[in-house]
């Protein structure tokens, strides 16, 4: 495990010259070339050239099996191309192409082209990373690339054309500036023009933070489990839990670790089997009892109704169905009232969140008594139904009950904790859909989940009397402030590569803490078998290397450790709080497999 930095390394054609010599035959790339090893190897990447005037640069191939950059090819054009261009222009296998391009029927979508190697769809999946001071530029596509341009302005030339790709790609609008006030409104126009923002957030962070770096973690606890694991529930007390398709795991919670199998509840005599794979666990009433959703049986990511499960007894309680009016309803996914609700024994109600529809629900009935009949409904407290549109698909909740929500359009809206009917902050998309969202404690911090990276945003804004607020609490820009940019933080090209083409980041998180005045210190995402940390101080300095090369667009950060394992990670979450020691910064990193729960001491 070390630092993403120590994969990557500066371009050294010297060492190079001999690999280069060794594949010339196939790395020259003309178009006849290139023809006569199709012929000979099957299908490969498309055949057409850019065009005459393209254009060129000198094109490296990172092997992996040697750690090191190789020259593939010494002068070669590139051009972004319209996909119609290239497709009138070769011969290529539809199928090869489709699947690295994903082109629609209607949009004519932009495309990187480099020689006759590659032609790839212009989008996140690119992992395009940006070095400024070395006129380069690092990829993925069928491998890791990278670029040198001969020049500053070739280099800037490069960067300006491929924002303007990715927006066109993302939003299928020219970019103009009209169209980019259309996609992000005024207040974000930052969010595409980032020196129209303002980033004093950014700088006062770094006033009043150290330097942070993610320190080298330690292996305390492994334990091995029976059943494929599905989901982790951590606890601020006593225990935590994993959860698998037919029980429930208990582990006791210590300074180092989750350690010892403490008991094992089965899931079973229930009187409907819609539970057989629950995908998410809720622990509730002072994380004596936890709500279990799962999937509906028609196999789609929603649910009509949820367990609830005494953790002491082992026993089912209610199974719980969701109505409004006297109608079922559905629910994608459920959560806490806010950061420490699982920690109140007395509270009786949490939030539902469908695609349009975001609600508090109560297991008391109208009356406020507690429900005990055999089918109990639960109450909807309070919500709104939303016109069909909002595509939510995740959420979660702050310190005072404030709600973030995530949507497929990449929106990311916040709710005050007076009123789930009109959000007081609605953050703009970047084009890849939100698929799980955290807070920070106050509220001052969101991060959302994205397939290929993360996005961190401060909620804080300067309102018309000079007092700071949140989004939560009124209106981000609605005064005509500058707003901060967001931060992205994602995987060098390389480490992207490594963790395998379909692997998706899912279920970012910060470090978990219950209490005003105490700061989160890191935050980390899974993606493929690797558990990825950055360090909280560190991704809010303004002035560290990452940002200072990264030319034009958002910001990202790429100061982060890695733990891999063999297996590809389930969750990946920080121990609460409590179990901060002298010893360490920060709580024990929880990494959960499908067969293996293991513990990690920074």
């Amino acid at each position: 495990m070390g630092a993403s930095e120590s994969r990557e390394g500066r371009l050294d054609d010297s060492e190079a010259e001999e690999e280069e010599e060794e594949n010339s035959s196939s790395s020259q790339g003309s178009y006849h070339s290139a023809r006569s090893d199709k012929e000979k190897t099957g299908p490969r990447t498309p055949l057409r050239p850019p065009q005459p005037g393209s254009q060129k640069v000198k094109l490296y191939h990172y092997i992996s099996a040697k750690t090191k950059w190789v020259v593939a090819e010494k002068l070669v054009p590139w051009e972004f191309m319209r996909e119609s261009e290239f497709q009138e222009g070769s011969e290529v296998d539809d199928d090869e192409y489709m699947d690295e391009a994903e082109g629609s029927g209607h949009f004519d979508h932009w495309l990187l082209c480099v020689g006759t190697r590659i032609r790839a769809k212009v989008d996140q999946r690119l992992q395009m990373k940006f070095y400024s001071d070395q006129q380069r530029v690092d990829f993925v596509f069928q491998g890791v690339w990278a670029m040198r341009f001969p020049s500053q302005e070739d280099y800037k030339d490069f960067t300006t054309e491929y924002h303007n790709c990715v927006f066109e790609n993302s939003y299928q609008l020219e970019a103009t500036e009209e169209n980019k006030v259309k996609v992000f409104g005024k207040d974000f126009i930052g969010w595409v023009k980032p020196q129209d923002a303002d980033e004093s957030i950014w700088e006062d962070a770094e006033e009043t933070l150290e330097q942070g770096q993610v320190k080298d973690l330690k292996q305390t606890y492994i334990d091995e489990l029976n059943e494929g694991i599905r989901s982790l529930a951590l606890g601020a007390k006593d225990n935590s839990f994993l959860v698998s398709d037919s029980r429930v795991e208990a582990f006791r919670n210590t300074p180092t670790g989750l350690q010892g199998k403490k008991a094992s509840v089965r899931l079973g005599g229930s009187s409907s089997d819609s539970f057989s794979t629950p995908k998410k666990a809720m622990l509730i009433r002072g994380e004596a009892n936890m709500m279990l959703l799962s999937p509906a049986k028609d196999g789609k990511n929603h649910s009509t109704n949820v367990r609830q499960l005494d953790l002491e007894s082992g026993k089912t309680v209610a199974e719980w169905k969701f109505e409004k009016d006297g109608t079922p309803i559905t629910m994608r996914d459920v959560t806490n009232d806010s950061k420490s609700a699982q920690l109140d024994s007395s509270l009786s109600t949490f939030l539902g969140l469908d695609d349009n529809r975001l609600c508090r629900w109560d297991m008391r009935d109208r009356h406020g008594i507690v429900q005990d009949i055999a089918s109990p409904v639960l109450n909807w407290n309070e919500g709104h139904q939303f016109a069909r549109g909002t595509n939510f698909q995740c959420f979660a909740s702050t310190g005072d009950g404030a709600v973030v929500v995530g949507s497929k359009d990449g929106k990311i809206r916040l709710y005050g904790k007076t009123s789930m009917r009109q959000a007081k902050t609605a953050f703009p998309g970047l084009g890849s859909p939100i698929t799980h969202v955290d807070v920070t404690y106050d509220g001052h911090w969101v991060l959302g989940t994205t397939d290929t990276y993360l996005i961190l945003m401060s909620t804080l804004f300067i309102d018309k009397d000079g007092s700071m607020k949140t989004g939560f609490t009124g209106r981000m820009g609605s005064k005509g402030h500058k707003l901060a940019t967001p931060r992205l933080l994602k995987l060098t090209p390389v480490d992207a590569f490594a963790a395998g083409k379909n692997q998706k980041f899912h279920g970012g998180h910060f470090s978990w803490v219950t209490e005003g005045g105490r700061e989160e210190r890191h935050l980390v995402v899974s993606v493929g078998n690797y558990t990825v940390i950055w360090d909280f101080k560190r991704v809010k300095q303004s002035q560290h290397n990452c940002y200072k090369n990264a030319g034009e667009g958002l910001k990202s950060c790429y100061c982060y450790k890695i733990v891999p394992k063999e297996d590809n990670i389930v969750d990946s979450m920080f121990m609460h709080d409590n179990f901060v020691t002298g010893k360490s910064p920060e709580a024990p990193l929880i990494v959960a497999t499908p067969k293996h729960v293991t513990s990690f001491n920074i």
